[in-house]
């Protein structure tokens, strides 16, 4: 959505069209559910459809949390989470021309739309962040990775106010005006962003009896809910988190997928488990790719592992061909089973940052130090560091020493 925003792709772009249903032999009711009748297995619409079903499947999504601000309401105060909110924000910035925005939280859509919108007009906008955490991007880095992306974005002119919250919202002859900070600093706005999580949508699930967990709707290993004829999957339910199998918030687009086709594959007979989460993720802001998978040092000492970590620079190419650009890479491992837990990269280039889904399949497959350090990646000059650079082996090799000290 930050790109519908920033005028670089068009709402048509980002979703697929009736047509492909049809094609497909899937019958689409433009409508709103408003009732679920568990008991008689049939839903009822606004429009006054009863539809009858032998196997529902809820994927209702999640809406932005609006925290109670005063001022919450002010014209040019806006929350970004669907299509339709993308194209509300691009319209009142078209028409009202705003220069001063003020950004309510650090993570994805804060981050991204900045970016997306200084990239597209550099002398157009100054933009303020507001993060009540000590760092930008708090769900995926540690601290000292973290520090590195404030920086990196401070330098490209966005102000970054960490560890500030915001107290109220202010305004005039009913548009926002600004915000006011809880040190009592005030920050002039022209318009405001709300990006400080999602909650989901499960008024549907409650009002079908279904049973809830502490992050949305509780689904079984199979994503079944409480009613074996309703399967659950994406941002309503309450997810499994791979690692320490307890609940997890985790609302990203590729777990919504994913499990999007597993409902499809158990409603076809297959019986296999959904393995649980890890959140990998990944975000360009300028030039910086930056991707996360796992736990991070931070979570992985909260959750009561005694975590082990190693940090490494590495580079795109070998050394001797031009244009080659730097990229790190931070591995958290568990010191007493020694498995790997999370991956941190940060990378100046789009190639090294795919080096996640590597660290995402080392922790589905319950690898080791031993293994990591053992681990032989493709190499080629063009395409990657050499041999001798390859940080995941380094990583291994760094915490290998540190649990023999």
């Amino acid at each position: 959505m930050p790109h519908v925003v920033a005028g670089l792709a068009s709402g048509q772009s980002i979703v697929n069209q009736d047509k492909m249903f049809a094609d497909n032999g899937i019958h689409m009711h433009i409508d709103r559910v408003e009732e679920v009748d568990a008991k008689h297995k049939q839903v009822r619409t606004a429009q006054g459809k009863v539809l009858a079903y032998d196997k529902l499947i809820l994927s209702t999504g999640s809406e932005p949390i609006v925290p109670p601000l005063e001022g919450r309401d002010l014209q040019g105060v806006f929350t970004l989470r669907s299509l339709s909110d993308a194209e509300k924000i691009r319209d009142f910035m078209r028409e009202s021309q705003p220069k001063k925005l003020v950004m309510v939280g650090s993570g994805f859509i804060s981050l991204e739309t900045s970016a997306l919108l200084l990239e597209s007009n550099p002398q157009e906008y100054t933009i303020e962040v507001v993060e009540f955490l000590e760092q930008p991007l708090p769900l995926m880095l540690d601290p000292e990775m973290g520090q590195m992306i404030q920086d990196y974005l401070g330098d490209k002119g966005i102000s970054m106010r960490m560890g500030q919250k915001v107290e109220k919202i202010v305004g005039r002859d009913g548009k926002v005006t600004g915000v006011e900070l809880s040190s009592g600093h005030r920050v002039d706005a022209d318009m405001v962003f709300l990006n400080v999580g999602a909650r989901p949508n499960v008024h549907l699930a409650e009002q079908a009896g279904l049973e809830m967990g502490p992050f949305g709707i509780q689904v079984d290993e199979y994503l079944q809910t409480s009613d074996p004829d309703i399967l659950a999957g994406g941002d309503c339910i309450t997810n499994v988190h791979y690692i320490t199998r307890k609940p997890a918030p985790t609302q990203l687009r590729v777990p919504a997928v994913i499990q999007g086709r597993y409902v499809a594959k158990r409603l076809a007979g297959y019986d296999f488990p959904f393995p649980g989460v890890l959140g990998a993720s990944a975000v360009k802001l300028f030039d910086k790719y930056i991707a996360a998978t796992g736990m991070t040092e931070s979570m992985a000492r909260s959750e009561g592992y005694s975590p082990v970590s190693a940090t490494v620079q590495s580079r795109s190419k070998h050394a001797m061909i031009p244009g080659v650009k730097p990229w790190q890479i931070k591995l958290v491992f568990d010191r007493d089973s020694q498995k790997l837990l999370g991956g941190q990269i940060i990378s100046d280039s789009e190639g090294p940052v795919k080096e996640i889904d590597t660290v995402n399949a080392l922790i589905l497959g319950g690898k080791t130090v031993a293994d990591v350090t053992t681990l032989m990646c493709a190499g080629n000059p063009d395409c990657s560091s050499e041999p001798s650079m390859e940080p995941m082996a380094i990583a291994g090799e760094q915490v290998l020493q540190k649990l023999r000290a």
